[in-house]
């Protein structure tokens, strides 16, 4: 294996270039991370005899970032002083489990003989410092009969003690001076490498306020095409770079939807073949891409992982690509094993699983709302809309079985009852242009809800039905509802504890004014009912954060002693977002990776001012060198690009201070500024089967 590696200060002068960088050797002793903290003191000591001796303390205070080797990191120091005669060293004790570990211990080394007494001054000769270095080696000590691990060595010579005798600082550990000398770089050949890199300087939120607000008003600004938004997405160079930071920023602050909605109104306008829509490389596609993948980690682990754990912790074979079976599989064999995991049932599990989703609902809505009265004049039976997270790849001819098992309608119902429950409106006043999708239903027992101020409030045996747009009940299956419940009118869904009514497998459907109590027929029809009916309210806008786990009875509350019907809840809900589906974004970190990428493509922002001018004066043929923005309103887009072009430049002058500051301020050798070499590495690693490279 080989590596190159470039040191950190030289990283900005090849960024954006091509550029070939020599090939190094890659051995043990080279391979180092991680800083240490030393304190060198000389000073003058009285001997027993009654001379005068100098001698050098070395304070080994502590490390950072030190690597884990093995799975563990137990270092300790090996501190010696260096010189023509000189080969002393003494060790630190062992931090176990520790890759920043403090020390603080000190060694004295003697560093001159003897001087007479009545020698007043410092007295030390320099040809002997000159001579003399301190050298500190970091180890990690090691269980293995190999030996202890080399972390990294730092050499320090002795004359930057100078006049005062003291030296304290920061360094960055170095390889071993004899690594890498039997090899002749250019033995081993060169790599061409385009680097790009960026570093930033967050600062305070207020720093940020005026170009985050340009960038939030990005969806309600008409047309959309003009908003600070978009026009990041005009300018980089790639699409993605600019749609990882935005659909970042827009789902800390909860924006996410309407951006995505506003900017593939857009897209879906501009297309005039609907075969299209969402194929281009777009702003619109790349921002789905995105936030496809943050939101749906959470779905691929809770589908995925149980029976990728499974099939890890059973080693079992089942590979089924005849291409990669090893000699001692059989490919029947490892077809049964695959089926005995329940392969098949990961895939239809994400049927009921709409956890993933929920930022969705409203987007999907939107978008094939949009679609059927743009391309179909509100038809919408002749559009189909589809979006998918890919489940498996059947087109390999290996994968034909796993297709035939699926091949069945009622899978392929499923599927479509999925699909159109994720895309279904999440809002009423668009229903009349759906047809209601008929999600669950069946006979439960329900208590009356007391409608009717002298009415008993005894239970009955109902036919329960619910669909996209409401959840209603009938005394029997075919006949009209007797109450019907909008899914907006869902406040939350959640379990009744039994000493409510004495009454086992018991829910309520929390709406606005009162609460609807249901008994299922067991446990397992209960917990559907409750799953389906959580996540088809889950982006309702009023749901409750709180509920009542028992019943309302004889004039106060069972759960929480309290009197009045309408009191607050006491128990927290447990139908919301789970918790890894949140992001744990910083916004002003978007925000400053948002400025960095406008500064870097200023020049396109100032070509597309001027298209702008150029559009808004000039009627004929569209110039080449300004075809290639989107500008759908000159003078709106102008103003908008006026006001990102201040907002930047105004950022650019608060970071060219900072780094006045920061280089006034910052002392060489201190923990921000270690004394040192760090470098940036590449490996190159040979594959002896297929002799080729990976990076």
């Amino acid at each position: 294996m080989c590596k190159v590696a470039v040191k950190k200060e030289d990283l900005q002068k090849y960024h954006g270039k091509d550029h070939w960088f020599p090939l190094q050797p890659v051995c043990a002793d080279s391979e180092v991370q991680g800083k240490v903290h030393l304190e060198l003191r000389l000073s003058e000591v009285i001997t027993d005899s009654g001379g005068v001796c100098h001698k050098l303390a070395t304070r080994v205070l502590e490390c950072q970032d030190l690597p884990i080797v093995n799975n563990q990191c137990d270092p300790y120091a090996a501190v010696s002083l260096l010189g023509p005669s000189r080969s002393e060293a003494k060790k630190t004790k062992v931090k176990r489990k520790n890759n920043n570990p403090q020390f603080d211990e000190v060694f004295f080394f003697e560093v001159t003989k003897p001087l007479s007494y009545t020698k007043r001054q410092f007295d030390v000769e320099e040809d002997d410092v000159d001579k003399l270095a301190l050298k500190v080696d970091l180890w990690n000590a090691s269980n293995l009969k190999f030996g202890d691990e080399f972390l990294g060595e730092v050499r320090v010579p002795l004359k930057v003690l100078g006049q005062s005798g003291v030296h304290d600082a920061w360094y960055f550990l170095q390889p071993r001076d004899n690594g890498n000398k039997s090899v002749k770089a250019d033995e081993l050949g060169s790599l061409r490498l385009n680097i790009v890199y960026t570093e930033d300087h967050v600062f305070p939120t207020e720093h940020y306020n005026p170009l985050r607000d340009l960038l939030l008003q990005s969806a309600h600004l008409e047309p959309v095409s003009a908003s600070a938004a978009h026009i990041l997405g005009e300018v980089c160079r790639e699409k993605q770079e600019a749609a990882v930071p935005l659909v970042r920023l827009f789902l800390h602050y909860g924006k996410i939807v309407p951006f995505l909605s506003a900017i593939a109104h857009a897209e879906i306008s501009r297309t005039q073949d609907p075969n299209t829509i969402f194929r281009g490389n777009s702003l619109t596609s790349k921002c789905i891409d995105e936030t496809m993948k943050l939101a749906g980690m959470h779905y691929l682990r809770v589908t995925l992982k149980p029976i990728i754990d499974e099939i890890c912790t059973d080693h079992k074979p089942c590979e089924i690509d005849p291409v990669k079976l090893k000699e001692s599989e059989n490919l029947d064999t490892n077809r049964v094993s695959l089926n005995g995991f329940r392969y098949f049932y990961v895939v239809l599990s994400f049927i009921g699983f709409c956890d993933f989703f929920t930022l969705f609902y409203f987007y999907f809505s939107f978008t094939l709302t949009y679609c059927i009265l743009v391309y179909c004049q509100g038809n919408s039976s002749d559009f189909f809309f589809f979006f998918r997270i890919s489940l498996a790849n059947f087109k390999e001819s290996y994968m034909a079985a796993f297709y035939d098992y699926f091949n069945e309608q009622k899978y392929a119902d499923a599927v479509k009852n999925f699909l159109d429950l994720i895309s279904s409106s999440a809002r009423w006043d668009q229903k009349s242009i759906e047809t209601p999708i008929m999600l669950k239903e069946g006979f439960m027992i329900k208590r009356a809800q007391g409608r009717n101020r002298f009415g008993l409030k005894n239970f009955k045996k109902r036919w329960f039905r619910l669909t996209n747009h409401e959840f209603t009940y009938h005394k029997t299956k075919g006949e009209g509802a007797l109450c019907s419940i909008p899914i907006e009118n869902i406040l939350a869904v959640e379990r009744l504890e039994e000493e409510s009514f004495k009454m086992k497998n018991m829910f309520q459907v929390i709406q606005p004014e009162r609460a609807l109590y249901i008994q299922a027929n067991n446990c397992v029809e209960a917990r559907d009912w409750i799953d389906i009916l959580t996540k088809v309210s889950q982006c309702n806008r009023k749901r409750l954060s709180t509920y009542h786990p028992s019943a309302f009875l004889n004039g106060h509350w069972l759960c929480c002693k309290l009197s009045a019907d309408t009191a607050p809840g006491c128990t927290p809900c447990t139908g919301g977002l789970p918790a890894n589906i949140q992001l744990d974004v910083d916004g002003d970190r978007e925000t400053e990776r948002i400025y960095s990428l406008y500064s870097t493509y200023m020049a396109k922002l100032v070509k597309m001012q001027e298209a702008c001018g150029s559009k808004s004066v000039y009627d004929g043929p569209e110039q080449e060198e300004y075809s290639t923005f989107v500008i759908d309103d000159p003078q709106e887009t102008y103003k908008t690009l006026r006001l990102v072009i201040s907002a930047v430049q105004t950022l650019e002058q608060q970071h060219m201070q900072y780094k006045r500051d920061k280089f006034r301020k910052t002392k060489y050798g201190s923990q921000e500024h270690p004394i040192g070499d760090q470098s940036f590495q590449c490996y190159i690693r040979q594959q002896s089967e297929s002799s080729t490279y990976s990076i």
